[in-house]
């Protein structure tokens, strides 16, 4: 089961973030216990979230009122972006690629951590240490904040093409792990196939949920890099159906949720 501090990024990103920016405790603690969820861990994640700086609370008498902060708000904006536009596949691609060399100490493992996994979320794989490759060139903007949030000094940038040597299907496979990727896919297709939801809102929770672990982790490929059968347009394509046939039903069930707050 996901943990229930990752699950309310999700009701954040899905529900808070496009309503207002703010929730009340019994919001969350309803939403969680949909997903069966206990009431403590609930309070434990808003805790916890608000300790590291993206929600605060408001009192009102006996109740709480959880809101976004800036940073908050900055957060579930780009992830919701890259979310929600993500589609498992690039298309009209060029042909180039963006390079990057950067190297950090072994030392210092913090900031290899975070390189390694803000480059990820940006669609750059590793095939070898200390070089990161996208088919994004556009992306630059975004790689050199994260190398300067990384303090990574030196690091070197290139805009390139292929020209020959070894094969374009060898790199890739040595910079992500397409086969571990699609099993992904087929399990989502697998778990959000049927098109009925009895509790949409935790429906509509669970599909988000599930989706926006893919971006972090599918690099987006252009079709003619890709396995035959690619499965991840079909995984983007059902998320898309789902997303529409659940959604109103289950903003409609957040709001009733959030509209007369209880005791909390």
């Amino acid at each position: 089961m996901a943990s229930s501090r990752a699950l309310l990024f999700t009701l954040l990103g899905e529900f808070v973030l496009p309503s207002g920016g703010s929730a009340w405790t019994s919001a969350f603690i309803d939403a969680f216990a949909r997903l069966g969820v206990a009431e403590k861990a609930a309070r434990q994640a808003l805790a916890r979230t608000a300790a590291d700086g993206w929600i605060e609370p408001e009192r009102h008498g006996r109740r709480t009122q959880w809101r976004l902060t800036e940073a908050g708000r900055r957060l579930l904006t780009d992830g919701t972006e890259r979310i929600y536009a993500f589609t498992g596949a690039q298309r009209d691609w060029d042909g180039t690629w963006l390079l990057v060399l950067a190297r950090v100490p072994e030392t210092d493992r913090a900031a290899r951590h975070l390189l390694r996994t803000r480059l990820s979320w940006a669609g750059l794989g590793t095939p070898a240490p200390g070089i990161f490759i996208t088919t994004y060139p556009e992306r630059q903007g975004e790689v050199d904040h994260i190398l300067q949030h990384a303090g990574v000094a030196g690091a070197q940038i290139f805009r390139a093409t292929h020209h020959g040597g070894g094969s374009l299907q060898t790199l890739i496979a040595q910079a992500w792990d397409l086969p571990a990727i699609e099993r992904g896919y087929e399990e989502f297709i697998a778990t959000f196939d049927a098109a009925d939801a009895a509790d949409p809102l935790a429906r509509l929770t669970e599909l988000v949920h599930a989706w926006r672990h893919f971006p972090a982790i599918d690099p987006g490929l252009p079709a003619e890099l890709l396995p035959a059968g690619w499965r991840g347009e079909r995984a983007a394509a059902l998320f898309a159906d789902r997303h529409t046939r659940w959604s109103a039903a289950a903003h409609a069930g957040w709001q009733a949720a959030n509209w007369t707050p209880q005791p909390a």
